[in-house]
């Protein structure tokens, strides 16, 4: 099957049109325009009810029909949502592939019917896939997309090629899980349903491979049913600590629980005793582990050209391929990993018997963009948006704004959620920020309170800072403290950015994104 080399739309995965130069105006309009959000005292009762929900895996009050997308939509938002909460502890007991399968079952078992690469990791997942998938739509295969979270658009986490799913495919799809698990008798998670619609959307639709992304994890995540033709784990770093471990050895052992037996399994080189997890693992299931950086010949520079600007450089050797010098798509440094964990898997999916030749690779990799990531969607005011949401990838966000963005002043619009490192987020986003106006996403249980990161980003940095009580209020107020030359930076979480992908849509009628299908 072929298809146009196309990037992906909604999906984080193609280039934001950027906002027109009519976003200050929303200086003047936007105090009356700006969304209320969630009070403290209602997240906490919301996170208390949802937390004992999910817990328990309870079905739903009542069964929903669903006629319609908003039927839908609503369907899917009475299934407990482990995703957005994670107050349950990462074990069988509540994430249970038992649980998956058995839905899947009912379905036809749709997830066999589909080739994949399956990736994990702590920071870089989505950029990974982004190149995965471009490399291989470039050689002309229809390629499935199935990333979370979402930013603006819960369909931006099932796409095929730059379509995000329908509307009345996204309503079928629906309909076809909600009859599956009354059949199988489960309640899935609403990650779980999501996961299933994905896998059935594109068996249905006969993708060539779908790039699947892990939501959490990777032993126990919904999406490890799968035997792919390729396992992937990106830089391991300290997240969601309390729910998979303090330690990486320990972090890692869950990532690595996607490999399978015989299945390739390719990994960056890292620290000694993250390296010897993987090789402990891979050899425990029978993987066949590669380590670029070690197993893989692999270097990379940072350089600057007058078409590119400044950009890294990666070579990549093995004994069926030579790449020399070719530019990372993406900017900022830790790129490089990424991309040289693509080309890894791209390699291995061709020794699966898909002809992709080095010059479409390389051409799809060249093409690749990612929604929300280094996101610059406006140009006059500067507003960038990162999903930055940990203490690694924040500190890598601040490094690459710096190289790559000319700015005189910097005003972050930050918040996080509580269940991070928020301490070490704090002292990364200090490195960079001029000034920071704290916030909090709307209708995110998990959203730390702006007030406290003040409190404690004083603390740690004797700077002053500001709050407001919304995204859209904390932009209007960067706006006002920026000049034509700075930059606002939103960063913190990714609910933090869709909030601000929506304001901004809201404002300037102008979208941040390539428009949806019906």
């Amino acid at each position: 099957m072929s298809g146009k080399p196309t990037g992906r739309s909604g999906s984080r995965v193609v280039p934001s049109t950027r906002a027109s130069a009519k976003v200050p105006k929303v200086v003047a309009r936007g105090a009356k325009t700006a969304r209320a959000t969630t009070g403290t005292g209602n997240s906490e009762k919301a996170a208390a009810k949802t937390a004992g929900v999910a817990a328990k895996i309870a079905p739903a009050a009542a069964k929903i029909d669903i006629s319609g997308y908003q039927a839908a939509l609503k369907w899917l938002s009475e299934r407990p949502d482990i995703e957005r909460m994670r107050v349950v502890k990462y074990d069988e007991s509540h994430f249970k592939l038992d649980r998956m399968r058995a839905l899947l079952g009912a379905m036809g078992n749709p997830h066999e019917a589909i080739k994949t690469v399956h990736v994990a990791g702590t920071v870089g997942k989505g950029s990974t896939c982004a190149m995965i998938a471009h490399m291989l739509t470039e050689c002309r295969y229809t390629v499935g997309i199935y990333t979370s979270p979402h930013f603006v658009d819960v369909r931006e986490r099932i796409a095929i090629g730059d379509r995000m799913i329908t509307k009345p495919a996204m309503v079928e799809m629906a309909k076809r899980v909600q009859a599956a698990a009354a059949k199988a008798n489960v309640e899935p998670t609403f990650f779980e349903a999501m996961t299933a619609m994905a896998f059935k959307y594109f068996a249905d639709e006969a993708v060539d491979i779908a790039v699947i992304e892990v939501g959490l994890g990777g032993r126990l995540d919904s999406t490890n049913v799968l035997t792919p033709l390729v396992s992937v784990v990106t830089t391991i770093d300290f997240d969601h600590t309390r729910i998979l471990g303090e330690t990486l050895p320990k972090i890692a052992r869950e990532k690595a629980g996607i490999f399978k037996r015989g299945v390739p399994a390719i990994v960056f080189d890292s620290q000694p005793e993250v390296n010897r997890t993987f090789i402990e693992v891979a050899d425990k299931v029978g993987a066949e582990l590669r380590i670029v950086n070690k197993d893989i010949e692999f270097s990379s520079r940072f350089c600057t050209s007058p078409e590119l600007g400044p950009h890294t450089r990666v070579c990549y050797y093995t004994k069926q391929s030579r790449i020399e010098h070719l530019p990372v798509p993406l900017p900022g440094e830790h790129q490089a990993i990424n991309c040289g964990l693509a080309l890894a898997a791209v390699e291995c999916v061709r020794a699966a018997g898909f002809n992709c030749p080095e010059n479409l690779v390389t051409g799809g990799l060249a093409k690749t963009k990612v929604m929300g990531r280094m996101d610059l969607i406006s140009d006059r005011p500067q507003i960038l948006v990162d999903g930055a949401h940990n203490p690694a990838s924040l500190n890598a966000l601040m490094r690459c704004v710096g190289a790559h963005v000319p700015y005189d002043s910097m005003v972050c619009v930050f918040g996080c959620c509580q269940d991070k490192d928020v301490g070490e987020m704090l002292d990364r986003l200090n490195l960079g920020a001029d000034k920071v106006i704290f916030t909090r996403a709307a209708g995110n249980p998990r959203a730390a309170d702006p007030v406290e990161l003040q409190k404690l980003f004083q603390e740690r940095s004797g700077k002053m800072s500001q709050v407001a009580r919304t995204v859209g209020e904390a932009i209007l107020l960067a706006l006002r403290a920026t000049s034509p030359d700075d930059l606002v930076c939103v960063t913190g979480s990714f609910y933090v950015v869709g909030d601000a992908m929506k304001f901004l849509h809201e404002q300037t009628g102008s979208q941040t994104r390539r428009s949806h299908p019906v």
